[in-house]
């Protein structure tokens, strides 16, 4: 058990490394003491100075020093015109670091939905992308053929930011070289293998088709003020945020951060929909079985959940 790592941020708001710094037991200090990992760098607590950032790429380069695995954080900016100078380093297109930082290391992690698949900028003039996805379309900015040195393709932590229980999971488990099997969208199964919507408290309301148009009260959240928990696969009611809350618990819409198309083009907090039906429906449910059931179910509704009694 040991490895080391090199975290680098791109272009992005650092807020995976915000929420990171908050991970409880074990703290952060302790899940790098207990894993054996040795941080060559990160933006946050490293404190070397460039010169020894310097000697360390050279040894990089060189082959005397290995990186087991590399965190990228937020998306590769190639802007204006592919050179990538909206973002530098010392002068240099920090993309080109990555791509070298990529070919030296044995895993390498995209940290945040921005990082994995371009977020929020991959749309602008910045010409920002995510490692091995453009959105939804593979191939992103180190290639869909690119593997790492242990064989893998980019691991994607997806959310915005990633729940730090999930990195701390994932780091654990390259350190100690156990296996982690990925989904179609290279996320680890352990954690985007459910949907955001299982778990959810506000689930018996969802079933009965009790509606919120408004905020601030118990009902579902989906049908008319646009949560995403049925449509799209996170931790978020697995792995409560201060182990103790998520969105959908304290009344906010999920947003569908974890979907590699965050966001899309439509606002928040809205659900499109047709003749009262959203256009988007839960995975694995067809539009004319939804409309019997789901008219039925809310005939059917209880009197204490339309008047938004929880059950003691």
């Amino acid at each position: 058990m040991g490895a080391s790592l090199y975290w680098l941020q791109t272009g992005g708001c650092g807020g995976d490394t915000m929420a990171f710094l908050g991970n409880e037991s074990p703290d952060v200090l302790e899940l790098f003491d207990l894993l054996g990992i040795e941080v060559l760098v990160h933006p946050s607590f490293s404190n070397g100075t460039w010169r020894e950032h310097a000697e360390l790429v050279a040894a990089i380069r060189g082959g005397q020093r290995t990186v087991d695995i590399l965190v990228v954080e937020g998306a590769v900016v190639r802007g204006p015109g592919g050179t990538g100078m909206y973002d530098t380093v010392a002068g240099h297109p920090r993309k080109d670091f990555v791509g070298e930082l990529a070919r030296h290391a044995r895993h390498v992690v995209a940290l945040g939905t921005c990082a994995a698949y371009g977020g929020i900028g991959a749309s602008a003039e910045t010409e920002a992308t995510g490692l091995q996805f453009h959105r939804e379309q593979r191939g992103g900015f180190l290639g869909e053929e690119f593997r790492s040195g242990s064989g893998q393709p980019v691991i994607n932590l997806a959310g915005c930011p990633a729940h730090p229980a999930v990195l701390a999971g994932t780091l654990m488990a390259l350190a100690e070289g156990q296996p982690l099997e990925l989904d179609a969208w290279q996320r680890p199964l352990a954690w985007y293998g459910m949907l955001v919507h299982q778990g959810c408290v506000r689930n018996e309301y969802h079933e009965y088709r009790v509606e919120e148009s408004t905020f601030g009260r118990r009902g579902c959240l989906f049908f008319h003020l646009g949560c995403q928990a049925p449509l799209v696969y996170g931790p978020c009611n697995k792995l409560l945020w201060g182990r103790r809350s998520s969105k959908t618990r304290v009344g906010a819409p999920c947003v569908g951060c974890t979907r590699p198309d965050f966001p899309g083009d439509d606002p928040f907090y809205q659900t499109r929909c047709v003749v009262g039906v959203p256009i988007c429906l839960p995975e694995g449910v067809d539009r004319p079985h939804y409309l019997a059931y789901k008219g039925m179910a809310a005939a059917a509704a209880p009197e204490r959940l339309r008047q938004r009694q929880t059950r003691l």
